[in-house]
């Protein structure tokens, strides 16, 4: 049976004329030999009855300490109703369909609530329908503990159901359909006329989602990259077209997938910086050890990392700035935040090794008068932080230093 995973985003749903094109989507794959199995997202985005964002602040109006296991079982809401519409849609059109949830269909996760990670699938019930001719229509970013406790994945959770799926049913790829016609090379909001890239290997897109790009959770493409399943990223009113992700030649147009030195640039707005002074010596004292043990405790992720004897620099969430202050403050040390600032990285899973490419990012920079507050780099990107009003200026420079409208 050859199966394809379709995962359609909440902006996809949001309508329904956008519904209808989604419910095409799926009519085609069926019309050329594939069997689907669809996800979905809730549809719409915050202000929509049954968007997560609409969910989140009705629970949260109701009691700003809500317990997360409520919050979980009230989110999966959203996901379950796109199932059941979608499912009803394709029976409307002749295609034999059942919505399912995330547990209904075999997904189980660990224990932690908002932020879940996949266990282990049971996918006999997804073979059964598929066996029966049935289309699946699951409902993306949920499972269920061990225990029986309802669970969501975290942001991007639909993408990583898809995956998911994707390699537990050996599909013969995945496609994450969206309102844009596929991965581009900047933010479209930055770079309207920035061109989609027609094919990107699976460390460009986890390095590019890790960055701030939002088209494709980065732990999506983790996932498919392990088994080798490739990703489509795709427009939901085009049939044709999209950014095709892989290794080698891709499964399906024959596409050679190379790394490139840089293949894009990504964003991420609303950082803080924090800066603790007052040790004599951070390393010796234990005290740089205590410092990232009380955020990890806390759920406060850091990030631009920049650590000496006396300093200890890093970026953070600027919605976890109180969190971090609270824990930071009874060591006695001189805590420094300030917000306002943003990320900004070149991305290409080929620049490990390419001597200039920092050189050329901060002569890009530099030339448009703009600060470098810190930076970082790994084999795949380098990032500077910026202040979040120089972010538009930043990107354009870059895309322009590294001529990305001629990918």
């Amino acid at each position: 049976m050859r199966v394809v995973v379709q995962k359609f985003g909440g902006s996809s749903l949001a309508t329904p004329e956008m519904r209808s094109e989604a419910l095409q989507r799926v009519n085609e794959a069926v019309e050329s030999g594939l069997h689907p199995v669809v996800v979905v997202s809730a549809m719409g985005r915050e202000g929509d009855p049954y968007a997560t964002d609409t969910l989140l602040n009705l629970i949260y109006g109701t009691h700003p300490n809500a317990d997360d296991s409520n919050v979980d079982l009230l989110l999966s809401c959203g996901e379950i109703i796109s199932a059941s519409v979608f499912a009803e849609g394709l029976r409307s059109m002749g295609l034999p369909a059942t919505a399912l949830t995330g547990w209904q269909c075999g997904i189980t996760t660990d224990d932690v609530h908002l932020g879940a990670r996949v266990t282990g699938v049971e996918s006999e019930r997804l073979w059964e329908l598929i066996g029966a001719g049935t289309i699946p229509v699951v409902a993306g970013f949920q499972g269920v503990t061990e225990t029986g406790k309802v669970t969501t994945l975290g942001r991007g959770g639909s993408d990583t159901t898809a995956a998911v799926l994707g390699v537990v049913l050996k599909a013969e790829r995945v496609e994450i359909f969206t309102d844009v016609d596929g991965i581009k090379t900047a933010d479209p909001r930055l770079i309207p006329d920035a061109p989609t890239l027609k094919v990107m290997s699976y460390r460009e897109v986890v390095e590019m989602g890790h960055m701030g790009a939002k088209v494709l959770h980065p732990r999506a493409a983790e996932i498919t990259m392990e088994e080798g399943i490739p990703l489509q990223i795709r427009s939901v009113v085009h049939s044709k077209g999209g950014t095709m992700v892989g290794r080698g030649k891709t499964k399906f147009g024959g596409e050679k997938v190379a790394d490139r030195v840089v293949t894009g640039i990504a964003n991420l707005g609303k950082r803080a910086q924090v800066k603790i002074e007052g040790a004599d010596d951070f390393h010796s004292s234990g005290l740089a050890t205590k410092v990232f043990q009380l955020l990890a405790d806390a759920g406060v992720s850091v990030d631009l990392i920049y650590l000496s004897p006396d300093l200890i620099a890093f970026i953070i969430d600027q919605a976890k700035v109180d969190t971090a202050r609270r824990v930071l403050t009874p060591l006695g040390l001189s805590v420094k935040i300030e917000l306002g600032f943003a990320k900004v990285s070149v991305v290409g899973a080929g620049m490990h090794g390419v001597p200039g490419v920092m050189a050329r990012v901060v002569n890009c920079l530099e030339a448009e008068g703009i600060p470098i507050y810190q930076t970082t780099d790994s084999h795949a990107n380098i990032s500077c932080l910026v202040l979040e009003e120089h972010v538009p200026r930043a990107v354009q420079a870059l895309y322009r230093g590294f001529q990305l409208d001629r990918i």
